[in-house]
């Protein structure tokens, strides 16, 4: 007989599997920072610094205030722990993750390889120069590798050769992170970044499936077949065999969540066998627009009846809540959202718009204050302005008096 959770266990269990109700008094560090990344199994890189940078937020948003200098020693140099690869988006991931893609890699070559008028068939020697300086020169930015097809166009990016050909080759799996520099990318051969021991290591593509549904099983704790298919970008098919075999091997439990299925229904979902069930939920945190709590938008809608899109594409005038806009965890439930803005310039963590949530709690608002004083104290900001836009909006500055 298939086993029933309830809504509000089955919420309790996806917020505990990502790392949420166990912070400490202590201040985060290192080992905190590395149990995090390896429970959670990956931070999405966006480039938007409106607030803070995206994969800085999952951190603070469960373990607190931290030393973001910290997760940079996570991510760079010889002894770095991640790596970046395409695994949900950009992203960093442990670097025991990075031959599970070994398959993706090959699809990509073979992608470009299969018709002589992609962009890497027409620039073969433009690929092999950037590999001979690359073996020359150690790892290196975009910026820095000097080229006479290194020229930039467009507003925004201005991809040069340079940096589609270097783009084209991690994708490959040819080159890899080294780290990065302001932010930017910087590029350096495996040989050079990873040790020996992963080098060697390769993984056929059923296997890793498996091991990347089970890994994406853990990070939800529970969820349907494309849920746990969605963290890794994952093809369904193939997908749903691995689940299948983890169900067999007694990994995953098969269970039944009431309104999975629509309302008024049981959906078809599945538990991971070392899933926490937590009788509590004491969350209280504002979530990155890329955090996997809520970036899959139609498990936000079915775990906490939020719906929810990033503004930042959509004309000003056709905004609805406002630019950078994150979701509000309290408890266990989404309780609104913020508009946010970190103006370094003038020390002022900026409230550009609070909203509740129709079911949000009375004491959303003070609940909401401690989390942005502590947010701005994060940020090194003197002050919290919020501006009066959102039905929260005066409720909150009311709170920050």
């Amino acid at each position: 007989m298939v086993q029933s959770v309830s809504p509000a266990l089955a919420r309790r269990i996806a917020l505990a599997a990502q790392g949420f109700g166990r912070r400490s008094a202590a201040t985060p560090g290192i080992r905190q920072l590395d149990a995090l990344v390896n429970r959670i199994e990956l931070l999405q890189i966006d480039s938007v610094n409106v607030f803070e940078r995206s994969h800085y937020l999952p951190a603070f948003s469960r373990l607190g205030a931290y030393d973001k200098a910290q997760l940079d020693r996570l991510t760079s140099g010889r002894e770095a722990r991640f790596t970046e690869y395409w695994a949900h988006e950009a992203s960093f991931v442990p670097l025991d993750t990075w031959p599970l893609f070994g398959w993706r890699m090959q699809h990509y070559r073979d992608q470009a390889g299969g018709t002589p008028d992609t962009w890497a068939a027409a620039n073969q020697p433009m690929l092999d120069w950037l590999l001979a300086e690359l073996a020359e020169k150690g790892p290196l930015p975009a910026s820095a590798i000097e080229h006479d097809a290194n020229k930039r166009s467009g507003p925004w990016w201005g991809w040069s050769d340079v940096k589609t050909g270097l783009e084209v080759l991690f994708r490959w799996g040819d080159v890899v992170s080294a780290g990065r520099r302001r932010f930017e990318r910087v590029y350096g051969l495996p040989e050079q970044v990873f040790p020996a021991e992963l080098l060697g290591r390769r993984v056929d593509r059923a296997d890793a499936h498996r091991e990347l549904i089970s890994r994406s099983a853990r990070a939800h704790g529970i969820g349907t077949a494309k849920d746990f298919a969605d963290y890794f970008r994952l093809k369904s098919v193939p997908a749903l065999a691995a689940v299948r075999e983890l169900e067999e091997a007694g990994e995953l439990i098969p269970v039944e969540v009431a309104g999975w299925g629509g309302p008024g229904k049981a959906g078809a979902a599945w538990l991971h066998r070392d899933a926490r069930l937590p009788r509590s939920m004491d969350a209280a945190a504002v979530l990155s627009p890329f955090d996997p709590v809520v970036w899959e938008r139609a498990r936000a809608l079915r775990l906490f009846d939020f719906h929810y899109r990033i503004e930042i594409y959509t004309p000003q005038p056709k905004r609805v809540f406002g630019y950078y806009v994150l979701p509000v965890l309290i408890g266990d439930t989404i309780v609104g959202r913020v508009d946010l803005k970190n103006d370094r310039q003038s020390g002022v963590l900026r409230v550009q718009a609070a909203w509740a949530e129709p079911d949000a709690p009375a004491d959303t608002a003070g609940r909401l204050a401690a989390v942005l004083r502590e947010t701005a104290a994060w940020q090194g900001l003197d002050e919290i302005a919020v501006v009066r836009r959102g039905n929260l909006a005066a409720g909150l500055a009311a709170e920050l008096v």
